[in-house]
């Protein structure tokens, strides 16, 4: 922590730093209102399972967001990253035009800058730690909008360079999930001069970047090349690979493997256990957009069938229930609805996904709770009856309990219905390795390092939080490759 401390220091006090400066006074740099992205037209992008909604930032409006950036002497935004990227430094160079510069020091800590830039819930982390929004109470420099702006301008020009990569050490690390966790593992490792293969149980590589967040939000092209870069450092990739199934912890061992990373996520979905939750159209948003996302369901000549429905209900208010009720409108839904037992304010979602959302034309109903699915003759879910609710005291969380209202019930005629209330972990690996302690909730139990009560094995991201963003399983990749490494190295 002091070694990084005193980099930002040294940073911030190089000639070019102090000239920029001074180039606008502190008034003039709180004067710019904040920069507000460019959208596709709404009813134009509910039309397509591809076209993404945000636009990005031109260079013009990158360096004038820049300059917003008061390039504090303890920057408190950094205090929000999980992966503890030098946020001024790399906004710095944006004010100066020196992009390459700026992307070079984003991937010092991210080994997913443009994942980050698009999916991290910014408002809630290093925006939230910002000078404007902390001290000022005005909006936060656009620090997520910034970092999106660097990784794509560094891909759309060719400008990344391989970073210096410590000499093979002839080690070899297992990567148990190719998600956000493992891939941030993975690319540290090699980085440090590790053999590291990464195991994944799908054909494709990419874990909830590719089977979870839809193109809308995430294109393919963006994952993709994230991915090249990895394998540029050495990282090797084994898709279909079921660790715990097809290929088990003795057999990692067996194979030469010193170190084991378990990122394989929470891929267990939770249901309500409500009646009529078996009735064909009744299904989890694992599923649902893991057909649609990874396996094409829904386009013209796709092999994988999907009920579109012409009426679709997503039970839940996180990221994913807006992922999956926008993606039913690409699908040709005439009514989509979010139904949440909450109010609007209570939703976990990103704000920015919620309004996206509603401009899109989905309905929320809020302050509902599914109780019972009906089915037609044929077996298929045609109707949901809803418990009206109201909000009580606050539950520990801080958000108010949702409580019943007696003999308040509606009836909604629906088509599919899309559950999408959390997820449980992977539980294959607590299962297989043996001696792995876990939780009752089934999530693998880590210590300050994220190593596990096997020595060798490490944890992170869903695997052990049980459910969380990007960002967070990123920080727990790159914690646990710090410390496995400071483990061997003494080995």
């Amino acid at each position: 922590m002091s070694e990084q401390k005193d980099l930002v220091a040294a940073r911030r006090n190089e000639p070019w730093r102090e000239e920029l400066r001074k180039s606008h006074t502190g008034k003039e740099r709180m004067s710019i209102p904040r920069v507000k992205m460019t959208e596709v037209d709404p009813h134009e992008r509910a039309r397509s399972l591809t076209k993404e909604v945000n636009c990005g930032l031109t260079e013009e409006e990158a360096r004038r967001e820049a300059i917003r950036c008061l390039d504090c002497a303890n920057p408190s935004c950094m205090e929000g990253c999980p992966v503890s990227i030098n946020i001024p430094s790399f906004i710095k160079n944006v004010e100066r035009g020196d992009f390459a510069s700026a992307a070079h020091i984003i991937r010092e800590s991210s080994s997913l800058p443009a994942v980050c830039g698009r999916v991290c819930p910014q408002e809630k982390q290093c925006e939230k730690h910002c000078i404007y929004t902390e001290k000022m109470k005005r909006d936060a420099v656009a620090i997520g909008y910034l970092e999106r702006f660097v990784a794509d301008y560094e891909r759309e020009n060719g400008l990344y360079e391989l970073p210096e990569m410590a000499p093979a050490n002839g080690k070899k690390i297992a990567v148990i999930g190719s998600g956000p966790a493992g891939l941030s593992f993975a690319g540290d490792m090699a980085r440090l001069g590790y053999d590291v293969t990464v195991f994944e149980a799908l054909h494709e590589v990419g874990g909830v970047l590719k089977y979870g967040i839809p193109e809308f939000r995430l294109p393919l092209r963006v994952v993709n090349a994230e991915l090249k870069i990895l394998e540029q450092l050495g990282v090797h990739f084994e898709t279909n690979v079921v660790v715990g199934r097809t290929l088990s912890y003795e057999q990692l061992q067996e194979m030469g493997f010193v170190g084991i990373f378990v990122g394989s996520g929470a891929g267990l979905p939770n249901f309500m256990n409500i009646p009529g939750e078996n009735l064909a159209g009744v299904m989890s948003s694992n599923e649902y957009l893991t057909r649609v996302n990874l396996m094409g369901a829904g386009t013209e000549g796709a092999e994988t069938p999907i009920y579109k429905g012409d009426v679709v209900a997503v039970i839940g208010g996180g990221n994913t229930a807006m992922d999956s009720v926008r993606t039913a409108l690409r699908l040709g839904a005439k009514r989509a609805m979010i139904v949440y037992r909450r109010s609007e304010e209570e939703m976990p979602a990103r704000r920015e996904e919620i309004l996206h959302a509603k401009a899109e034309g989905v309905e929320f109903l809020t302050l509902h709770n599914p109780i019972e699915y009906e089915g037609n003759e044929k077996g298929k879910v045609c109707r949901m009856k809803l418990q009206r609710m109201e909000l009580g005291e606050p539950t520990p969380d801080g958000r108010r309990k949702p409580v019943p209202i007696p003999g308040a019930i509606d009836e909604v005629d629906v088509d599919v219905v899309v559950v999408s209330i959390g997820v449980s972990p992977n539980p294959l690996i607590p299962r297989s390795f043996q001696g792995l302690e876990v939780s009752p909730k089934g999530t693998v139990i880590v210590n300050e390092h994220n190593q596990s009560s096997l020595k060798e094995v490490y944890a992170g991201g869903d695997i052990v939080r049980g459910g969380a963003t990007v960002i967070l399983a990123m920080g727990d990749g790159r914690k646990a490759a710090a410390n496995m490494h400071a483990a061997l190295s003494q080995q």
